[in-house]
């Protein structure tokens, strides 16, 4: 099918269709465009990444090298998360468009049951693939500023350049973690969201959508904290009941996150400007991500990469990475640390100076 939609576009001029020969050439010369584009992507990923680490402390940096380095970190992700959304928009879109195909009237009594089908069955692909935890985004996830968390993602089968043999590779993992684990996941969030629009006071939006924020933060509170007894249940299993339980408390916790979410997304389209949707959109578009900018953790607007279920070791992997004020601290102490080391470093070269000094010729 895929040869047959791609046949129109090679054609010749004069309107022949091209031999079999012809279309593996271009496909081939294609494939090589594709590699040098994702290497020269890489690449400059990893330049940036170079040029941030130690931008104040080099001796060509300096506090204007320290500002235009985190300046262009912020465009890096403010590109990066333009990407994310486009792909959940366009992800959004297909499934409405396939549900719209098989029951195109709104009021079909089977169009819940359609909707229910599809995600139970993208939410059981996305199992299989132990990735289920990909669902999971803020208030779960929080990432502060920094040069590893901005530039460094993770992909599926964490494939790599180190070598020129594993370029396709590399393509290909970046194309699955993408095109297959995040489509999934854009679908699971929409078929969720639907269901919730559909069975949740469809009829009395405002109530609909403070019940959803009610639901998710009840049921948020109430997985953080049964956090620590799941972490030492999880630590004792092994195997598959050790990954089904932190599905189950992964899948619990994406219930809320999508709570939340709909619930501060129709609080926002209901009282934000309603009679004015573009400057509605604008307003929280700008300040939100002013405000994400000032608390350094703008990055928690993007899609991280590519989790593995119930990877991490004992019962690490059903804690979530949200720890802000933790974080924040830790950087400072071990900046304090740091500074004081050099401190003491100086002064110790300065001592064994002046001992070498004073010493008889």
């Amino acid at each position: 099918m895929t040869r047959m939609l791609l046949a129109p576009a090679y054609t010749s001029l004069q309107g022949d269709p091209l031999s079999n020969n012809d279309m593996k050439a271009i496909s081939a010369h294609h494939y090589k465009k594709l590699v040098n584009l994702t290497e020269s992507s890489v690449t400059y990923r990893s330049h940036l990444l170079a040029r941030s680490k130690g931008a104040w402390s080099k001796l060509s940096g300096g506090a204007g090298r320290w500002i235009f380095e985190r300046f262009m970190s912020r465009i890096y992700t403010y590109i990066f998360a333009l990407a994310n959304i486009l792909h959940w928009y366009g992800g959004f879109g297909l499934f409405n468009d396939t549900v719209a195909a098989v029951a195109p009237n709104a009021a079909h009594p089977h169009r819940p049951a359609l909707y229910l089908a599809m995600t139970i069955a993208f939410y059981i692909l996305l199992v299989c693939l132990r990735s289920a935890r990909n669902l999971l985004a803020s208030p779960y996830f929080i990432v502060t500023d920094g040069k590893e968390a901005t530039y460094l993602f993770t992909t599926r089968f964490k494939k790599s350049l180190n070598s020129s043999r594993e370029t396709a590779l590399y393509v290909l993992d970046c194309v699955f973690s993408v095109s297959v684990v995040g489509s999934l996941v854009v679908f699971v969030w929409r078929g969720t969201w639907a269901l919730l629009d559909i069975f949740l006071f469809p009829e009395e939006p405002v109530k609909s959508y403070i019940s959803s924020l009610v639901v998710g933060y009840g049921v948020m509170i109430a997985s953080f904290s049964l956090q620590a007894p799941i972490r030492w249940v999880v630590a004792r299993l092994h195997g598959t009941p050790r990954l089904l339980l932190a599905d189950v408390y992964h899948f619990v916790s994406f219930i809320a996150t999508v709570n939340v979410w709909r619930g501060v997304w129709g609080m926002l389209d209901t009282y934000l400007f309603p009679d004015t949707p573009k400057l509605s959109n604008w307003c929280s578009h700008t300040i939100s991500l002013a405000l994400l900018i000032l608390l350094n953790c703008s990055n928690s607007v993007l899609v991280r990469g590519v989790y593995i279920d119930a990877e991490e070791p004992a019962g690490e992997c059903v804690i979530f990475p949200c720890h802000y004020l933790r974080l924040f601290f830790h950087k400072e102490r071990t900046k304090k640390r740091h500074r004081l080391a050099l401190a003491a470093a100086a002064a110790a070269s300065a001592r064994k100076s002046e001992e070498l000094t004073g010493l008889p010729l």
